[in-house]
């Protein structure tokens, strides 16, 4: 019988924890005791029933998602009602894309597309601007942070960051919960903790960043993908982000896409030559 470790690694195929394997054979699937509290079976359990374990070996293989979203965000310290809120993440190559419009309450709308990739961060016109020769980019280096946050704190983020982080991340149980505590990727000395529900799905996930605390509290937790396309990949139905004890994002789900799709975020020119990527 020879032991074998799975790599564990951001936005890439992950596997939770120590998989026993026959020269030759397949791996044998790890079940974690009903009791269990160590971090390894919080993690699996985390990823079990958030839907993202898949395949034979149970696999966490998740790559892409999209999240459509209603409700209001904070734009220039206003309310602004959304009108459209379409998230797309990439865990394979640490990118979100987040196109947004919604009207301010004098009735004067607002547009924008909110980019992180890699180390860079940018704003768009259009989705994709400059790529194809269209659009215009504008460099954000100073949102960097805040947008690997969301990206890495989000409801399915937030698991592969945990995983990701070995042994760097930790467990401990408040009140019969599960408290999961790890290492923002990118994102230097930012550190999250996510406290699971009894479902085992991330609840509250807070993240202290210097002086700058931004927690995420998810509920209602479901199949949010087209009627025809169910695959039990769960994400929240309702998402609040707030900054330093204010909300800047109230969110309610309208729909999903959680089966891997295409997914980009190739960096403009004119980003990469106009700002060098933080060095985090």
């Amino acid at each position: 019988m020879k032991k074998v470790l799975v790599t564990i690694a951001c936005g890439a195929l992950l596997a939770v924890g120590l998989a026993a394997q026959r020269q030759g054979g397949p791996a044998a699937r790890y079940t974690p005791a009903p009791d269990a509290k160590d971090l390894r079976a919080v993690l699996f359990n985390w990823a079990w029933y958030m839907g993202m374990l898949r395949g034979p070996q149970e696999n966490e293989s998740v790559a892409t998602l999209e999240l459509k979203a209603t409700g209001t965000m904070q734009v220039d310290g206003q309310p602004c009602r959304l009108t459209k809120y379409r998230i797309s993440n990439n865990y394979q190559s640490t990118g979100e894309r987040i196109q947004i419009a919604c009207t301010r309450p004098n009735g004067q709308t607002y547009q924008n597309v909110e980019v992180v990739s890699g180390q860079y961060a940018w704003d768009e016109d259009i989705p994709g601007a400059e790529i194809a020769g269209k659009g215009k980019a504008t460099p954000r280096p100073n949102l960097l942070r805040e947008r690997l946050i969301r990206l890495w704190a989000s409801p399915q983020g937030a698991v592969k960051a945990a995983a990701a982080a070995k042994e760097n991340a930790s467990v401990s149980w408040d009140t019969g919960k599960a408290v999961v505590a790890f290492p923002i990727p990118g994102v230097s000395g930012a550190i999250a903790k996510a406290t699971l529900s009894a479902q085992n799905q991330a609840e509250h996930v807070e993240v202290r960043d210097g002086a700058v605390v931004t927690t995420f509290d998810y509920a209602k937790y479901d199949d949010y993908n087209n009627p025809l396309n169910k695959i039990e990949a769960f994400m929240p139905g309702t998402m609040i982000e707030k900054r330093n004890g204010v909300a800047v994002r109230d969110l309610t789900t309208t729909e999903t896409e959680t089966g891997n799709l295409y997914v980009i975020m190739p960096v403009p020119a004119s980003v990469r030559k106009s700002a060098s990527p933080q060095s985090n």
